[in-house]
């Protein structure tokens, strides 16, 4: 239960919100369990879920960071280490609650850091969670709220914030059918830190207090750039022998077959051209090839092992966590999730690498970063197979433009660093981070 649980949860229905959830936590129990079983998460940590820490608290402040999954909790930590660098003496927590999440989490944590997964959200769980670790302040993460989590950590002295807040229009509208929940849910954050305008405004329209929001910035624009395996990358760098290739990333369902129309039409002008298509779910792999392959094109599937040879025209990379090691490999790149309107993916990710983006019109979750990256000549954006092809044949051929778009990319990334400092200042004045470090 997240934002939807909440719209229903009034001040008497949280009485009998707490009431199911302590009846259900056994059936929970027994799902959640197998669910992490079969995403092969060490047995040891599962009891995390249900509030049973497995590391110790450390000693003095303690500054908790809760993100729902990977790119909500991947966005904090530049931001947790920046923190850490101001407040010396603190310690931080880091939740997530999927398998995925917790890998790439507890693989780049900063320094005095650590990761466990969330509890769920019923009285026993919580109540022990919030015992063992005792947090200063809890800082949520976008739109994850739960309502005994929040009620419980206020009552025991925390401060809270809702950090780079973002809301659907429909959450909004639900929201707003209950608006003594929204006051009352929205009434235990200290202070609200949005990540646009927008957000601020639905903020408001919701209940919130107008004097506890604060304007911010996406944290994704200040995260650290991804990792790159390098001797991954000077592998599929020598296996292409100095041929093009640009990359599709985080491509969804009906999205690879016009990425792949593109594809077609590019190699009649460069027929040595290869693309490099990572889907957003590597899961998808075997229905991706056969796309590749109902297009006649030839194909190297990464998950498989399959080797890149000279004629390969579509590398597949279904694999998880080497997106970082595609975008060094290419400046030219079609961000997914965009030609559908499923809401965009981060397009700090491959700006970081110094590339330039490729985009459908499809970005309501990043309107105002791609309106942004437009407007500078960072981004580029498309609405069929024959404006991809189009965008990405005036990069292949024309070198000054895809420099010009590409330096357009750093630059916008460079300037969201001031914005990181002014959250910072935030955080710190508002649940008076300072304070408990001096």
């Amino acid at each position: 239960m997240g934002e939807t649980a909440l719209m229903t949860s009034t001040p008497t229905l949280y009485s009998l919100y707490r009431f199911a959830t302590t009846l259900a936590t056994p059936i929970a129990k027994r799902a959640m369990t197998r669910k992490l079983e079969r995403q092969n998460v060490d047995p040891d940590r599962i009891p995390e879920r249900f509030g049973h820490a497995t590391q110790p608290r450390p000693d003095g402040q303690l500054i908790w960071f809760h993100g729902a999954s990977v790119g909500e909790s991947l966005s904090v930590l530049t931001l947790i280490e920046r923190l850490g660098a101001r407040l010396p003496s603190a310690h931080f927590l880091m939740t997530s609650g999927t398998a995925t999440s917790a890998d790439l989490v507890g693989r780049r944590l900063p320094p005095r850091t650590r990761h466990q997964f969330a509890a769920i959200d019923a009285p026993a769980p919580v109540n022990r969670f919030l015992e063992h670790w005792r947090p200063d302040a809890a800082i949520f993460v976008e739109s994850e709220l739960w309502p005994l989590t929040l009620t419980e950590a206020k009552s025991r002295g925390a401060r809270l914030a809702l950090l780079n807040a973002r809301l659907s229009d429909s959450s909004v509208r639900n929201w707003q059918k209950y608006p003594d929940t929204a006051r009352f849910v929205l009434n235990h954050f200290t202070t609200f830190i949005t990540q646009n305008s927008d957000a601020g405004e639905k903020l408001r329209a919701m209940g919130a207090d107008p004097a506890r929001i604060r304007p911010g910035t996406n944290l994704k624009a200040s995260s650290a750039p991804l990792p790159v395996d390098q001797g991954t990358l000077d592998q599929i760098r020598g296996a292409l022998s100095g041929r093009p290739v640009w990359i599709a990333s985080s491509t969804h369902p009906g999205e690879e077959e016009e990425v792949l129309k593109a594809h077609c039409a590019l190699l009649a002008r460069h027929p040595d051209l290869c693309l490099l298509l990572a889907p957003r779910h590597p899961e998808r792999g075997t229905e991706v090839e056969r796309l590749i392959q109902a297009q006649g094109l030839t194909c190297a599937r990464r998950s498989t092992g399959d080797a890149l040879q000279s004629d390969t025209q579509v590398y597949l990379a279904d694999t998880l966590g080497e997106v970082g090691t595609w975008y060094a490999l290419s400046p030219i790149v079609f961000l997914g999730g965009s030609l559908k309107p499923i809401g965009g993916h981060n397009p700090f990710e491959p700006a970081q690498a110094g590339a330039g983006v490729l985009t459908g019109p499809g970005v309501q979750n990043f309107a105002e970063t791609f309106a942004a990256m437009q407007a500078c000549g960072a981004a580029i954006q498309v609405t069929t197979a024959r404006d991809l092809e189009n965008a990405a044949e005036d990069w292949l051929t024309n070198p000054a433009a895809l420099d010009a778009a590409r330096q357009a990319a750093s630059d916008f990334v460079g300037r969201q660093d001031q914005a990181l400092d002014r959250v910072i200042d935030t955080l710190c004045q508002e649940l008076h981070l300072d304070l408990r470090d001096a």
